[in-house]
């Protein structure tokens, strides 16, 4: 008999990561990769680490389908026992949960929430269920690790009437980054985990619980990101229908699509190509400085709403990868107890602030496809109990 396994979808506009997880304790991943440049020229399968296959992908679920096809190939279809779902925005939900069609109507109904996401992860979840109706899909959301923002950090300042507020996002990433504090005894106190990367968020936590997050209502607000502005004067939507006759969907495709990292440096979206390129271009120079500039605000303006600091993590592509930028945002914040060292934080090493310092500061590894498939693994335990 083929040993059991767990799927993990993490759905984006254009891109599916997945990964296949072996049910065992601990869970072991038997295999990852990524369907690339979906609805787009170029769509290929890549393996981590591994081969590329190209496709013909126009939505995902012609992707979904390619993908369970590969994986039936492989004889791991048959194995599957449960998929997990990265799902961007669960309003009030605070945990994962079955994916039920009560569960897929609300998501429906939600969908205006966030365009860029949700319509594609209901499209995959119905891929899957149309494929395999009687393998238990796990929805896991990205804003319940958020639930426990007290409500002066969930208020938007319009009028109450549009029923909107802030949620905050990457929360998966987050739930992930606390279970490696809490398994190395840090995880309670004063908390900024920094998720730096294509999409970059910041959240403070108090003793395990989310206060604040940078994201607010959508994933563009909050930090400068790769194609999204961040938090931005909302006179500048107007203005730009004055002046350019920019109409509503214009201004969200630039705001989340052409704008951060790549509209100031107007050459790349890329930390790694700007980080190269910012002695001679000073768009790029100041791309990155903007970045790091914004990112010490926001560790400032969290510190002082946790009333100081114990921990900051650096995670995501960027905040795992990128020294420079990792010393950029911390360079001046010795007030916080924040004092990096030089060669630690150079080779990316677990704990990059200096001995004995009063704020450690760390760099881990986020791995949101595991904790999607912790969390679907205590699902089923839960289901077998009953």
């Amino acid at each position: 008999m083929s040993e059991s396994c767990i799927l993990t979808i993490n759905g984006g506009s254009s891109s599916i990561k997945f990964a296949v997880y072996g049910i065992g304790e601990p869970l072991a991943r038997r295999l990852s990769g990524k369907v690339d440049r979906i609805g787009l020229s170029g769509t290929n399968l890549a393996l981590d680490g591994g081969a590329s296959i190209a496709l013909a992908a126009s939505d995902n679920k012609s992707a979904a389908n390619f993908l369970l096809d590969w994986l039936e190939k492989q004889s791991r279809a048959e194995s599957i026992c449960a998929v997990g779902h990265r799902v961007v925005h669960g309003m009030q939900h605070t945990e994962p949960e079955l994916v039920t069609q009560q569960l897929l109507d609300e998501l429906q109904r939600i969908g205006p929430y966030d365009p860029d996401h949700l319509p594609g992860e209901i499209e995959l979840i119905e891929a899957f269920r149309e494929r395999h109706p009687k393998i238990p899909q796990v929805a896991c959301f990205d804003t319940a690790f958020h639930q426990t923002m007290p409500c002066v950090a969930k208020l938007l300042p319009i009028p109450r009437r549009f029923g909107l507020q802030r949620y905050g996002f990457h929360g998966i990433s987050y739930a992930y980054l606390m279970e490696e504090l809490a398994r190395l005894g840090d995880a309670q106190g004063r908390v900024i985990l920094a998720h730096l990367g294509n999409g970059a968020s910041m959240a403070a936590v108090r003793d395990g619980k989310s206060i604040d997050t940078s994201m607010g209502f959508t994933p563009t607000a909050g930090l400068v990101m790769s194609n999204r502005s961040g938090d931005l004067d909302p006179g500048v939507a107007p203005y730009l229908a004055r002046t350019s006759g920019m109409h509503t969907q214009q201004f969200y495709e630039m705001v989340n699509h052409e704008s951060g990292l790549l509209g100031v440096s107007e050459t790349s979206s890329d930390m790694r190509e700007l980080l190269e390129r910012e002695v001679q271009d000073t768009r790029a120079a100041e791309a990155v400085a903007l970045f790091c500039y914004q990112a010490k605000k926001w560790i400032g303006s969290f510190a002082a709403a946790l009333g100081g600091l114990d921990t900051l993590v650096f995670a995501g592509g960027i905040g795992e990868n990128a020294a420079p930028v990792r010393e950029r945002i911390c360079e001046g914040l010795g007030f916080l107890g924040i004092e990096l060292d030089q060669a630690r934080n150079a080779k990316a090493a677990p704990v990059i602030s200096t001995e004995n310092n009063r704020t450690t500061v760390r760099v881990i590894k986020t791995n949101e496809e595991l904790m999607i498939a912790r969390s679907v693994s205590r699902i089923l335990e839960g289901k077998t109990h009953t």
